[in-house]
């Protein structure tokens, strides 16, 4: 670790930084090529993703059906189940280099940690599915289990004082601008994550060494 560096630790987002994320790679095979298209579309016209904030926020699926049944319709609301129950498969793999980042940040001495939107009813696959995540972060704030939800103040605020970090001596990697403005706002450094190697370069911009 650096002693020229004011940071101690880092703090990563999940899905688009850890993990890669992707509905499409459930759906596919399993429903018809143009109703997978249309629900993974950037508009969201059947609300995949805005039902899901609704789990990250901290509600429980079957408390969410009865309004994906009534807006979507029958049809639409098996497939959003079908995603739910086959969460797994949305998740293929660990993004390229973040395991070995991890790795590197731990051994020269940094704290690594986890703040994530996620549903309390399906962070365990995460888990399960890459358990080096469990080996490599010391602890995880997890929305859904919060009731809270990024880019909102108190989860940050939640974290550093749950991982005894201060905001200044902390830097946060999340892929949604609005997320890293967030821990901006509570004081910490926070960079907008693209792929490992950029996330190298703007570690060692705050004079990290790992």
């Amino acid at each position: 670790m650096s002693n020229e560096s004011p940071v101690t630790d880092v703090i990563f987002d999940f899905c688009g930084v850890l993990l890669d994320w992707r509905c499409r790679a459930c759906l596919e095979g399993h429903f018809p090529p143009e109703v997978v298209d249309r629900i993974c579309a950037d508009d969201d016209p059947h609300g995949f993703f805005r039902y899901e904030d609704r789990m990250d926020a901290g509600e429980d699926v079957a408390d969410i059906m009865p309004d994906v049944v009534r807006e979507q319709g029958e049809y639409i609301a098996g497939i959003f189940r079908y995603y739910v129950d086959h969460y797994g498969d949305a998740l293929p793999r660990m993004l390229p280099g973040m395991e070995q980042l991890l790795h590197d940040l731990k051994s020269a001495g940094y704290g690594v940690w986890g703040l994530t939107n996620w549903s309390h009813e399906t962070i365990h696959i995460a888990f399960d599915k890459f358990p080096q995540l469990d080996e490599l972060l010391e602890d995880t704030v997890v929305s859904g289990i919060e009731k809270l939800h990024k880019p909102n103040a108190d989860i940050y605020e939640l974290a550093l004082s749950r991982f005894g970090l201060k905001p200044e001596s902390s830097v946060f990697l999340d892929d949604t601008v609005k997320n890293v403005t967030g821990a901006q706002a509570v004081g910490m450094h926070a960079f907008r994550f693209t792929d490992a190697e950029q996330a190298r370069r703007d570690l060692a911009s705050l004079g990290m060494e790992f």
